[in-house]
């Protein structure tokens, strides 16, 4: 059972006005604290320790710490300058982490199932036998 999207007053030009709206804010913001974070700190990747310059600096970028996008303070105490690899493997760890603890959220959850696992009635065919 799906539900159904909440509707938005003004129709769905204004629902898709808004969200581009908030998408550019986000992405101003984040082009602020990212030129302050590469200002501050060196082109170096805080994990692998991988050197970026050039057209390459585009694939450095910036991690919050204690993962709030909105905790941005002056002196940059909650950044630090991660590769595109280094900072999927944050934010990933972070995921088995809750997983572990149970307190997992799963972002598909109620998503429709694309395919069977390969093996699901392999229990089944072996107790034949």
């Amino acid at each position: 059972m799906t539900s159904k999207p909440p509707s938005v007053p003004g129709g769905k030009d204004k629902a898709n006005a808004l969200v581009a709206s908030v998408r550019a804010e986000r992405r101003a913001l984040e082009k602020t604290y990212r030129e302050r974070a590469l200002k501050m700190y060196p082109h170096i990747c805080g994990k692998c320790g991988r050197e970026f310059a050039g057209k390459h600096l585009k694939e450095l970028t910036v991690h919050h710490k204690n993962h709030n996008h909105d905790d941005n303070p002056a002196d940059g105490s909650n950044w630090e300058l991660l590769c595109l690899y280094c900072h999927e493997n944050e934010h990933a760890r972070y995921k088995v982490a809750d997983w572990v603890t149970g307190e997992f959220v799963d972002d598909n959850e109620g998503a429709p199932k694309l395919s069977n696992p390969a093996f699901a009635g392999l229990a089944d065919l072996l107790k034949k036998k």
